[in-house]
């Protein structure tokens, strides 16, 4: 399952272990007990996730593998709770293309210190805006090749390319840590760009865990329209 994000990100599930079932049976297990029917488990999925029991969501574990901007990667590594294994520069050479150019310019939002909201620009502006961010994104591309025509190692070479560079990345991440991850990166105060992987993500979870995201989306809503 590949989603497509921004201009040229995607998040794609490439492994996928457990699900609902795996945990009512985690849960009861104390009690040497498995599956009481869909009903059933389906108010213990609840009473779980309503009572703050997320144990046993760890037993089911997600694998993706992301490619987005170097800027919403290190958004997405702070959440330490999972495992990441990421392309490194030192070792392959950067495509010529591979950045990311926004389509619309974003203003500071005056009440968040940290956010942004859409500017009140003709599209003119946000033209000109991404304009710019392409030339600037090229002229870096330009010095990094010109580097390692030059015979510079590709670990030092690559120090002169933007924040806005394409990274992959591989991301482990069990049921319990994915639900914090997308507490926090679907809200609306997080940054656009993270926000869509992130509802990517939940796109990925609702289908693999039906269950468990009905009854996380109740309790933990994105804060968002």
């Amino acid at each position: 399952m590949t989603i497509q994000v921004l201009d040229k990100g995607f998040l794609r599930l490439t492994n996928f272990m457990g699900g609902d079932a795996v945990v009512v049976q985690s849960a009861r297990v104390s009690f040497g007990q498995g599956s009481k029917g869909e009903e059933q488990d389906r108010k213990l999925i609840r009473y779980l996730l309503a009572h703050g029991h997320e144990t046993p969501f760890e037993q089911s574990v997600f694998q993706f593998h992301a490619k987005c901007p170097i800027f919403v990667a290190r958004q997405w590594f702070r959440h330490r709770w999972s495992s990441f294994n990421e392309i490194s520069g030192r070792y392959t050479v950067f495509a010529e293309d591979e950045y990311y150019v926004p389509d619309k310019k974003r203003v500071k939002e005056e009440t968040n210190k940290q956010g942004s909201i859409a500017a009140d620009i003709p599209d003119e502006g946000h033209r000109a805006f991404a304009e710019k961010i392409r030339a600037e994104s090229e002229r870096a591309v330009a010095a990094y090749r010109a580097l390692l025509a030059e015979g510079t190692a590709k670990e030092l070479a690559r120090i002169v390319l933007p924040l806005n560079m394409y990274t992959q990345f591989y991301w482990s991440v069990n049921a319990r840590s994915l639900m914090n991850f997308l507490r926090l990166r679907c809200d609306v105060h997080a940054q656009r760009e993270i926000r869509l992987y992130a509802d990517a993500a939940r796109t990925v979870f609702r289908e693999r865990m039906p269950w468990t995201a009905e009854v996380f989306d109740e309790v933990s809503p994105a804060s968002r329209p």
